[in-house]
Parts: C-alpha cells; structure tokens; sequence
C-alpha cells in the first residue's frame, strides 16, 4: 500500500454460454466487413467455428482463415497471418483458440499497424499504433490472454521465446464462452488449468503483487482447487465454466503484475523441447514454490487456504509448506507428470536454458533472489 501501482483491463468482457456467437455483431460494431480468424486446425476439426461463422454471416461480416497456429506459434504464425490478411483485404481480427491463437493475433496485428518485423517489436511498447479493431474467443482454460496486453512468440533461430508487451495488444472484446471447452482434450484442460493456476499463484507471490490483484488471485486459485478436477474427469459445463472465470480473474491480476520464476524458467524448455506451455509450468511449479517460500510465506499459507487446506494452528511456514503439498496432489490428480523425462527434456541445453531464464523480466519480480546456481538445480531436479 505504500507504493503507486496502475490497473487496466481496456477488454470489454461478455461471458456466458452460447456468448461466442455474438462474434459478429460485436466485429460489425466495430467497424469490421472482413475479419482474419487466427486459429489452429484442433479448432476447426472440433467445429468450433460453425456457430462463429453463422454469427459473421448473419452480421454481414465476411471472413478469411488463418489455421496454422501451433502450440507455441513462431514468428513465422505472425508474419503468414499478417501476410493473408493483406492479400485478402481483412479489416478487423479474431482470435478463436487458446493463448497460442491470441498472442499470434496480437503480433499479426502489430505487424500490420507498425510495419515492424516481430523481432523489432520484443520488449515492451515496440509498438505503439493502434492495432485493427480485435476480438478474442478463448477456447482453453488457462491462459488470459483475452485481457493482457502481452504476447509470448518463439523465435525458431534462437529456441526463444520472445516476450512483446503493448497497450495496444488488448482486444476490445472477448466473449468467453464455457460451451467450446466442452470438446477439449483433457490433457489440454488439465495443462492450461495449471497454467491459469500458476498465473494467479505467482502473481499473488510476486514482488509486484497489488490488493486489487490479490483479489482476483486468491479467487482464481480457489476456483482451480475447487473446479479443475471435475473438469477434467468429465467436461462438466459448470466446472469448465468456472475454469474459464477462473483464467480470466488470473489474466486479470498478472497482466498487471507479473509472474515469477515458473514463467521464466518454462519459456526455454518450450523453446528449446516444444514442452506445451501449461506442462512445463506445471513440471516447475511446486519446486519453484517450495524455493519461494522463505520468500514470502504469509502468502503461500493464504494460497494454501483458498486452496482448503486447514492450516490453523500452525507456523506461517508450516502452513507455507501446504500450499506446495496442495498443488502436488492437483497436478498429480490431473495426470500430468513430475518431471519432463516423458518430453524428452536433458542436460545438453541446461546451460542455454538457465541463460535464457535469467533473460527473463519475471526473474526480478521473484520474492526470493535467484543465482545461476539456483537456476540449473531446480532444472536437474526436474529432467
């Protein structure tokens, strides 16, 4: 409370099932006659766009493809999307798909409003004109990119996984609609959950952390504890409903934090290995708690009671040490693994690794300082 901290979330939020097939009349109030929809083929093969696209037609919206967004999409998704959009005389954006769609429509439209290459763009506020009018429909619980201002893109040349970061990076609309989880492969609702997970974990833990981000935080992890079990046992609407608020609250409150050193240590295992992005957080997340919580151990007892864990009567590191016991059990309980020897992770890139996580911004918002040192252990005890 004794320093200044901003809040924006500029993304005007339509929630509720069926909600992703306002899709065109939001585009045509925008100004929009011919959207680009960023996607990936998992998307179009479940039919997820069918009701989007019955919504752009109704609305007089006519539209393009892009579906060649990969897992953790490369400079190469940005700078095609870009390049169709142009030759097919788009006017406006949507993204339909999980945050590797968004980010690629994030930097697609800073391509088109800057003339910049992706690689100019890295950092913060490369670019700052105004993108094409954008809409999100998040089709993954986990990663809040609908209202965050940042895009992660892998550059293939270096194995990197590039940070962009620009106001004008906010979609003007997302309509998170809980009915297009209901086709999600459970490994991805179990990997993406985690990932919503550790947004809200590290941002609470973060030396960034705000009261009106603890807020959203705390309420996210509960909802994770609380809901990310049944939806991945059997897609239960209201479970993936509240997954879905639950990505949301936690893009919220990082977008306006940050994260700590899970996200800096997971980007170079996905650049280097192509490990998905909520599986390398997951695999990171309860050694980098249990490194962290000397740190700030008030915080980690809060997380372990949102997470119902009874820790009355006890130290504030004893009930610390709860909270890494509770995200053991959800991360186990969903089926992902302890360590990244099913992916094929090793030690021949452990040096590049630990130097690209020590690139990261995340690494100076972490409650405990980090060393070289402290870097390649917590990778060997999970290779």
């Amino acid at each position: 409370m004794n320093r200044i901290t901003t809040w924006q979330v500029p993304t005007r939020l339509v929630f509720g099932p069926g909600c992703a097939e306002q899709a065109g009349p939001e585009l045509r109030q925008l100004g929009g006659s011919k959207a680009l929809i960023v996607t990936d083929r998992g998307v179009e093969g479940a039919g997820l766009l069918d009701g989007i696209l019955a919504s752009l037609k109704a609305a007089g919206v006519d539209h393009a493809v892009y579906k060649e967004v990969v897992s953790n999409p490369t400079i190469y998704c940005a700078e095609d999307a870009a390049a169709l959009y142009r030759a097919e005389g788009c006017d406006c954006l949507l993204a339909v798909g999980g945050g590797s769609a968004m980010d690629t429509t994030k930097v697609t439209g800073g391509v088109l409003a800057t003339g910049l290459s992706v690689r100019e763009m890295e950092g913060t506020e490369k670019a700052r004109t105004p993108i094409p009018p954008f809409v999100a429909i998040p089709t993954t619980c986990g990663t809040g990119s609908e209202v965050t201002w940042a895009a992660v893109i892998v550059d293939p040349e270096r194995h990197f996984k590039m940070g962009i970061r620009s106001s004008v990076f906010f979609p003007k609309v997302a309509l998170i609609d809980a009915r297009l989880l209901t086709r999600l492969p459970v490994p991805i609702v179990a990997s993406t959950g985690i990932d919503a997970l550790c947004h809200a974990l590290e941002s609470y833990t973060t030396l960034n952390s705000n009261p009106i981000s603890d807020s959203l935080d705390l309420g996210a992890i509960s909802l994770v504890s609380k809901w990310l079990r049944l939806a991945v046992a059997d897609g239960d609407l209201e479970a993936l409903s509240y997954m879905l608020l639950a990505s949301t609250m936690a893009g919220m409150g990082f977008g306006n934090t940050a994260c700590t050193l899970v996200h800096a240590m997971s980007h170079p295992v996905s650049g280097f290995y192509g490990v998905p992005h909520g599986v390398a957080n997951a695999v990171l997340l309860p050694s980098i708690m249990e490194f962290n919580l000397i740190g700030t151990p008030t915080r980690f007892g809060e997380v372990a009671r949102a997470m119902e864990e009874d820790t009355s009567g006890l130290p504030a590191l004893g009930a610390a040490k709860l909270a890494v016991k509770a995200v053991r059990e959800l991360i186990k309980d969903v089926g992902i693994p302890e360590s990244f020897k099913p992916y094929g992770v090793t030690e021949e890139h452990l040096e590049a690794m630990v130097e690209d996580s020590l690139l990261s911004p995340n690494v100076p918002r972490n409650p405990v300082r980090v060393t070289r040192e402290d870097v390649a252990a917590i990778y060997r005890r999970v290779i």
